[in-house]
């Protein structure tokens, strides 16, 4: 298994997890391709950037058929996302309409793409970056009920695709300290420093912590593990949390 040419594609590569991931795959000799809306601000030789906005059906279609035209993907991990907080009062259809594209249509989509070589091949490595906020949390109206929707369908994929060798598997990130998190708490702010005190590890997550988790699932001798989430949340999902 180790001898495969592995090529992962991976949504959101330009910045947060999605960049550090992107580091990491490349200094595992990966070919990498980061889908998102602007290129990764970092170079190297084998990795490649398709722009694309993700909520557009039509531009995610595009993608997908340029990078299964170019590579023989193994891995795809599907991290893209944004957060769209609104407490129910002011959540909207569109808010439901515009996540499940970025969340859950773009994972069809791309995947639809790249599984006749990972069922070619006999090997794949599909999987989810979702939210320890799929199990509720306040003003996530449209993302809990997004993100919850991908942990059905991982399953649901795991089980059909089990028998070529391609696992389908989640990890569920709690708060992290990314340009998304500091876009809905401010740096520094006692917000921030109250959420860590919150948890039981007593800090918030990093990016590596998150990234090891992705790697874990993405190898590719663990193959005997499929249709799992993996929390990545520093205890809040156990319950009892205020995030």
């Amino acid at each position: 298994m180790t001898d495969r040419k592995l090529v992962a594609v991976v949504t959101g590569g330009s910045a947060g997890i999605g960049a550090g991931l992107c580091e990491h795959l490349l200094a595992r000799d990966y070919t990498v391709i980061c889908v998102a809306r602007r290129d990764p601000e970092f170079k190297h030789d084998n990795l490649h950037s398709v722009t694309a906005d993700l909520t557009s059906h039509h531009d995610t279609g595009k993608a997908a058929e340029e990078i299964a035209a170019r590579f023989k993907v193994t891995h795809f991990i599907h991290n893209a996302g944004i957060i769209l907080p609104n407490l129910l009062e002011d959540a909207s259809v569109d808010d439901l309409h515009i996540l499940t594209q970025l969340h859950a249509g773009a994972a069809l989509t791309l995947t639809k793409a790249f599984l006749p070589a990972m069922k070619d091949g006999r090997f794949g490595r599909i999987i989810f970056n979702s939210s320890r906020a799929a199990l509720g949390a306040i003003t996530r109206t449209a993302y809990s009920y997004s993100k919850a929707g991908l942990h059905g369908m991982a399953r649901t994929w795991a089980l059909e695709l089990g028998p070529m060798g391609i696992t389908v598997n989640v990890v569920a990130p709690g708060p992290v300290l990314t340009e998304n998190f500091w876009g809905i708490v401010d740096k520094g702010s006692d917000r921030e420093k109250q959420l860590a005190a919150n948890l039981p590890v007593r800090r918030i997550g990093t990016v590596d912590d998150v990234t090891r988790a992705l790697l874990f699932f993405a190898d590719p001798e663990n193959g005997y593990v499929t249709g799992q989430t993996l929390y990545v949340c520093g205890g809040a999902s156990i319950g009892g949390v205020a995030i």
